[in-house]
């Protein structure tokens, strides 16, 4: 059997999401591997579409439910084979907390782990009866967010497993029931979801193949298909053109890689048949380190494992960029992705060494380790010079900001509250945590160097997400806003948590989708 492709051309490191679509079925007559209802906190029986209180089912549910210790309350699950009695081989019943407090996130969870769920049964049909929209959820919201769960849940990586122990099989499709009045928001909310979903998975794919396998080079091959089916123009600024640009500290970060470095510059437009004009110039901007041994400074054994993570900045604005053609936003957007590796070797960076940047100014090397903030000096010069109305870069930049939000929070940094604000709105909209950090401009003095404008690694290990945004700063000097996001935690799950896998999450993908979203006004999808 031929390998599945992503729509750009691209093999999967993992599985695909199952394909949604929305019916007004009743939850009793579809048939399925696996049915999913939820249970809301104090009620004694679940909420499914046009299943009656008399029906067998319905009352096979409630002694389900009278012999499992369960409530209702979030992230809990109950699962009953039905032993051939009905349409669907398993129901699931799943927790959705009590039901004034429904949000979309709630749903999202429940869904993700139902899926996951779903997932160890084998199932590859699955239904879920969605539950009504309430208070802080409309049905459109309520679809969008199920269809994430079910994609970001279900997802394995699965591509060098070469053991058929079964476990390959996939979740194909899911079904949402609705109420035939609520078939047109559920389509809508579905087909959004599915936009964002697909988008992190993506992410999820591209940073968890191996540093062999992805390399900058490779990366810039993989951008300029997804370009072109994106819409996008797109170039992609090599060794050469990088020397000529001025831009020596992202070649001093790839001195000691026998990977060529490079920077990529994808630009979207609106369609000018569409008649619409771009609102707003966006500027992202993405740390790509495909793989970080910390070069000279070298990390540990085991605190390299997983670098492969380093490039989830740079990935994340390639998803973004590969989607806003099917939003059809009315933004001009900058994809701009600084892409190396940090290697130790004879030509590498060395501790004292000072690098000159495109923007003329100068840092002094004093960690190698700390190299994610010489890549972005450059790129964010460069997004300058693109003359956006705001500029948003993403880094995995410092082990400090996991250790002052812990490991599924993003930090946000920058110089425009209002900026702040919106994304901070966007993430909670999206289910994805962000929280505020402070630039104190007295910790500028940290990071003060005796012998070039600045250093590159504080004179203390305290405080040290705000004294890299801080670093960062110094190269956004024309006064357009921007904000920094920290995504050192929540790219890269170590371990399982909720219905995410351990590897990559695709964070915050989700958030900036939302966030151009709103800047585009209604939606359009």
């Amino acid at each position: 059997m031929p390998e599945a492709l992503h729509p750009f051309g691209l093999v999967p490191a993992g599985t695909q999401p199952p394909r949604v679509t929305v019916s007004s079925s009743s939850f009793g007559s579809v048939k399925a591997d696996v049915a999913v209802c939820f249970l809301f906190e104090g009620e004694k029986t679940p909420a499914a579409n046009g299943l009656s209180a008399a029906s067998a089912l319905a009352k096979a549910l409630g002694v389900v439910l009278r012999g499992e210790p369960m409530k209702g309350k979030r992230k809990e699950l109950a699962v009953w084979p039905s032993a051939g009695r009905f349409p669907a081989s398993r129901y699931v019943i799943a927790g959705l907390g009590r039901r004034g407090d429904l949000t979309p996130d709630r749903l999202r969870e429940a869904c993700g782990l139902a899926a996951r769920r779903a997932a160890l049964l084998r199932a590859k049909r699955l239904v879920v009866s969605m539950p009504p929209p309430g208070p802080h959820a409309s049905a459109a919201d309520l679809a969008h967010a199920a269809t994430e769960g079910l994609a970001l849940g279900s997802y394995r990586l699965t591509k060098y497993q070469t053991q058929d122990d079964g476990s390959a099989e996939t979740l194909k499709s899911a079904e949402l029931l609705v109420p035939r009045d609520a078939m047109k928001p559920t389509l809508s909310g579905a087909a959004r979801g599915a936009i964002s979903a697909n988008a992190t998975n993506l992410v999820r794919d591209l940073v968890n193949e191996p540093a062999m396998v992805v390399t900058p080079a490779r990366m810039a091959e993989i951008a300029q298909k997804v370009a072109k089916e994106s819409g996008c123009d797109i170039r992609v600024y090599e060794r050469k053109d990088l020397e000529r640009l001025g831009m020596r500290a992202i070649l001093g970060v790839s001195a000691g890689s026998t990977q060529p470095p490079c920077l990529i510059h994808m630009i979207y437009k609106p369609r000018a048949r569409s008649g619409r004009k771009a609102l707003r110039r966006i500027a992202l901007v993405g740390k790509g380190l495909t793989f970080d041994s910390g070069g000279l400074s070298l990390k540990t054994a085991s605190g390299m494992e997983t670098m492969k993570l380093d490039k989830a900045g740079a990935t994340v604005v390639l998803a973004v960029m590969s989607v806003l053609k099917k939003l059809d936003l009315p933004l001009e957007v900058h994809g701009i992705m600084g892409m190396t590796e940090n290697m130790p070797g004879g030509s590498a960076l060395k501790p004292g060494d000072v690098l000159h940047t495109m923007s003329g100014r100068t840092i002094e090397v004093l960690n190698t380790d700390a190299e994610g903030r010489l890549v972005l000096a450059d790129a964010l010069e460069f997004a300058q010079q693109q003359k956006p109305d705001q500029i948003i870069d993403l880094a995995t930049l410092t082990g400090a900001c996991m250790v002052a939000l812990g490991p599924s929070c993003s930090g946000i940094l920058g110089t425009d509250q209002t900026l702040v604000d919106d994304l901070m709105a966007a993430a909670e909209r999206a289910g994805e945590k962000m929280w505020q950090l402070p630039l104190y401009e007295d910790y500028r003095d940290l990071i003060r160097s005796d012998v070039a404008d600045v250093k590159n690694s504080p004179s203390t290990r305290y405080g040290g997400a705000i004294t890299a945004a801080l670093f960062l700063k110094n190269f956004v000097t024309n006064g357009v806003p921007w904000v920094h996001l920290d995504i050192a935690g929540p790219a890269f799950f170590e371990s399982e948590q909720g219905y995410m896998r351990k590897g990559a999450t695709g964070a915050p993908v989700r958030t900036l989708i939302q966030y151009l979203e709103s800047l585009a006004g209604p939606r359009t999808v």
